[in-house]
């Protein structure tokens, strides 16, 4: 009866033991049941009317960061070309083997859309036109490119991944432009 006694702390600890990884199992089970919701992302858009169009202004990024955008598609007869330079301009779509986990959402926080181009060199918001492609159209910097592009490779988007494919590579020049 002694040889008992004497087992029997021993047999509480192994069944706490035991025990104590089941409640934590269970715990983590009950918790995962649980929707987990992570703020996401999201930009509101001030809208002025004008006579052509509406255009937003600022770009609202949680709450707390402004960000400019232009209009490409509104023409603007104050522009003056600053600088021209030598670029390779390719097309790449919104698909995710192209971008990262949020592919519709730009590097300056805009949503894509049609002018909008990526390069690494120039700053957010800096306007261009590529005449010997598109003549007059006016296209703005919103999005980067991966580092081993380079400073003078230029990105346009497009909406889908056929379109950016049959671009292809072109060798030109961009007029950088002021006003």
């Amino acid at each position: 009866m002694s040889k008992n006694l004497k087992c029997l702390p021993f047999r509480k600890k192994w069944r706490l033991h035991i025990l104590f990884p089941l409640i934590l199992v269970s715990l983590i089970g009950i918790l995962l049941f649980f929707e987990l919701k992570t703020p996401a992302v999201e930009a509101d858009f001030e809208v002025i009317s004008n006579q052509n169009a509406e255009v937003p202004r600022f770009s609202v990024i949680q709450n707390n960061s402004l960000s400019p955008i232009s209009n490409p598609l509104i023409p603007q007869d104050n522009l003056i070309v600053i600088e021209q330079i030598s670029v390779i301009v390719t097309g790449y779509s919104s698909s995710p083997e192209e971008t990262d986990s949020s592919p519709r959402l730009t590097a300056a926080g805009t949503w894509v859309r049609d002018g909008v181009i990526a390069n690494n060199m120039l700053p957010f918001g800096t306007k261009v036109r590529i005449p010997e492609i598109y003549d007059d159209k006016i296209f703005v910097v919103e999005d980067r490119m991966s580092l081993r592009k380079g400073n003078f490779h230029i990105d346009i988007w497009f909406p889908n991944y056929w379109q950016a494919l049959n671009f292809g590579a072109k060798r030109t020049y961009i007029e950088i432009l002021e006003g």
